[in-house]
């Protein structure tokens, strides 16, 4: 019997780092082609722990410009920052925003206290870092075990288990309980107002682009319970487990065959 093709959904959405490309790196060639054949095909979002600026050197610039990637193309994507905390859309030419959930000052101090405290305590505060480790993103403050610009080889290597990020979430959620604390990418732990999460996000989707989260899918590397993909597939959205771009890709080329 012949196999049936997927149905598209109406909706994919996708965390950035790990699963469009690797961490902090600009989207490869291949994954550009295929993210701009989907785009043309469906809305899209990208819902991921960087700040707005990641998304623009990571994704934005990379699709400005790129072979059928118009302004009718972009305004079907959806961006949306700092794990869901912020949300960016396309309109007369240029990335407007919907929404903001800042942390209030007390939250941010307390967070990035946490961090660091715990962090030392754990023996996970880097002495010479490629960066900044703590970042203050507005709305999400993110640790960065081995700084802002470490080298993927090395981040990759740092925890391959995701024991330390875990054991640092942990210790870090039980201090500040009113507020999200997530393991983020190789190397990252955030943390958002309490709520405020990539499930947050994929309802405020819904509301705003009108589509069903039934009718939606996420695709995503970090799924597990301690990561922060996880709140989508807890919140019952069909999901698609990666590990890494190339299994993205694959994934998408098949989804549009």
């Amino acid at each position: 019997m012949t196999p049936q093709p997927q149905q598209l959904p109406r909706l994919v959405a996708f965390d950035l780092d790990d699963t469009l490309a690797q961490s902090k790196s600009p989207v490869a060639p291949r994954m550009l082609a295929v993210f701009a054949r989907l785009l043309d095909a469906t809305t899209v979002a990208v819902i991921s722990g960087g700040n707005f600026e990641q998304f623009e050197a990571q994704l934005v610039a990379r699709l400005d410009g790129f072979a059928g990637v118009d302004e009718a193309a972009l305004e079907r994507l959806h961006l949306l920052p700092t794990c869901g905390t912020r949300y960016e859309r396309r309109a007369n030419g240029a990335w407007t925003t919907v929404y903001r959930e800042h942390l209030s000052e007390p939250e941010r101090d307390a967070a990035l206290l946490a961090l660091r405290e715990e962090a030392e305590r754990l023996g996970l505060w880097e002495s010479e870092p490629w960066g900044e480790i703590l970042e203050d993103r507005g709305s999400q403050v993110t640790f960065s075990a081995l700084g802002q610009r470490a080298p993927v080889p090395v981040k990759q290597a740092w925890d391959p288990d995701g024991a330390k990020k875990n054991a640092l979430r942990a210790a870090v959620q039980d201090r500040l309980p009113l507020l999200e604390v997530r393991s983020g990418g190789s190397t990252s732990v955030d943390i958002t107002r309490r709520g405020i999460d990539k499930a947050y996000g994929m309802r405020k989707l819904a509301e705003h682009t009108g589509i069903p989260l039934d009718d939606m899918l996420f695709v995503g590397d970090r799924l597990d319970p301690d990561g922060n993909d996880y709140p989508v597939k807890a919140m019952g959205v069909a999901c698609r487990a990666v590990d890494g771009w190339e299994d993205t890709a694959d994934f998408l080329e098949d989804l549009l065959s």
